[in-house]
């Protein structure tokens, strides 16, 4: 039987080999799995540009394709393993996806070098969005709460 650390080592290589194929598929250099203690569940790889699609990582990827073969919207009791740091895209959707640990090969530095600097956005963050480039703020002109008080009357809700 494999030990944890060989089966993790095994899940990095086969991201690492996700994301090599990826690039002779047209897709970009990021391949990723999700895997519980029995299985690998499902794969991922980048398709930006294949699919015009900015939030096809592999991350993502992977995290749909699983959650489509569990047929659930949650994936606790299973990692995520990537060839790259997740961008923050990707770890904010691994979070909301409840998995219970990301690990990850190469990282931001490593991105960078390849011209996927992902540490723009992590700076970004830590930013008060007064100065981001890109204006992002509340307009108060309808009362936003509407939807969430739908959500919150509604007694076939699927809590999350």
């Amino acid at each position: 039987m494999l030990t944890d650390i060989n089966r993790e080592t095994e899940w990095l290589g086969e991201t690492i080999r996700l994301a090599t194929e990826s690039v002779e598929n047209g897709g970009g250099p990021f391949g990723a799995l999700i895997a519980d203690s029995e299985r690998v569940i499902a794969i991922g790889t980048n398709r930006v540009t294949a699919n015009l699609d900015p939030s096809a990582h592999a991350e993502v990827t992977a995290i749909r394709a699983a959650c489509a073969e569990l047929g659930s919207f949650t994936l606790a009791g299973c990692v995520l393993v990537s060839s790259c740091e997740p961008c923050p895209m990707c770890l904010t959707t691994a979070l909301w996806a409840r998995v219970d640990r990301v690990l990850y090969a190469g990282d931001r530095e490593d991105a960078a070098r390849a011209g996927f600097d992902d540490r723009a956005f992590y700076e970004l963050f830590e930013k008060p969005r007064s100065s981001w480039d890109v204006p992002v703020q509340k307009v108060s002109t309808v009362d936003g709460f509407t939807p969430f008080s739908a959500w919150l009357n509604h007694s076939e809700r699927i809590e999350y």
